[in-house]
């Protein structure tokens, strides 16, 4: 009883520590945080756009959450253990591919207020990005999705709060290339030990 409960006590830090690790390191660079980037040089009012970054996130990653959820329920063991080792990946080689943020991204309607700007346009942006795509993998992987959106949240926050504070100065200072390597490397290592069979305590 005791072992079964430090068992899932420990695939729960897991899958929070190893969301909240990736996201924060692909966010890096990403084309969100050059979006904070951008909306904390234009209305420069910090709280409004974390609070509008920390919405969008959870709504955008409760979404992928439940599709990587739903996802577990419609694939078979075998065959979901391939889909999400080759997504993983694919991650991998995904990560190490320079964004650039899109002007419509950048330009869209201030009308709606800064926070309102910026729930838009970061939900709209991470449609599709890597780390919503992220969040449905890990949410299938660990099928935990309530723990992977935490995870993911913090993670995006982590990355995208100093940004909005710091603005152009923290790019400058970080090494894009080397943080997009480690997160290339988890993102690997997942996808390589999902194919081995890791993934067979989980049930797949």
């Amino acid at each position: 009883m005791v072992k079964r409960v430090l068992s899932g006590l420990g695939k729960t830090m897991e899958s929070l520590i190893v969301s909240t690790g990736v996201v924060a390191l692909a966010e890096m660079g990403d084309k969100t945080q050059l979006l904070a980037f951008l909306l904390a040089a234009r209305f420069k009012k910090p709280v409004p756009i974390i609070l509008g970054i920390f919405v969008a996130t959870v709504l955008n990653h409760s979404l992928a959450g439940a599709l990587g959820a739903w996802i577990t329920t419609v694939l078979s063991p075998s065959v979901l253990r391939w889909v999400l080792g080759l997504s993983f990946i694919a991650m991998a080689a995904w990560t190490l591919i320079p964004d650039k943020i899109e002007e419509e991204e950048a330009a869209v309607a201030s009308r709606f207020g800064v926070f309102g700007a910026t729930l838009i346009t970061f939900f709209l942006a991470e449609m599709g990005d890597k780390t919503q795509i992220a969040t449905v993998a890990m949410a299938a992987h660990y099928a935990m999705p309530v723990m992977v959106v935490i995870g993911t949240t913090l993670g995006m926050l982590i990355a995208d709060v100093p940004a909005v504070f710091l603005g152009g100065k923290l790019a400058e200072k970080i090494p894009l290339r080397l943080v997009h390597g480690i997160a290339a490397a988890i993102f690997a290592v997942l996808g390589i030990a999902t194919l081995l069979g890791a993934g067979s305590r989980l049930g797949f």
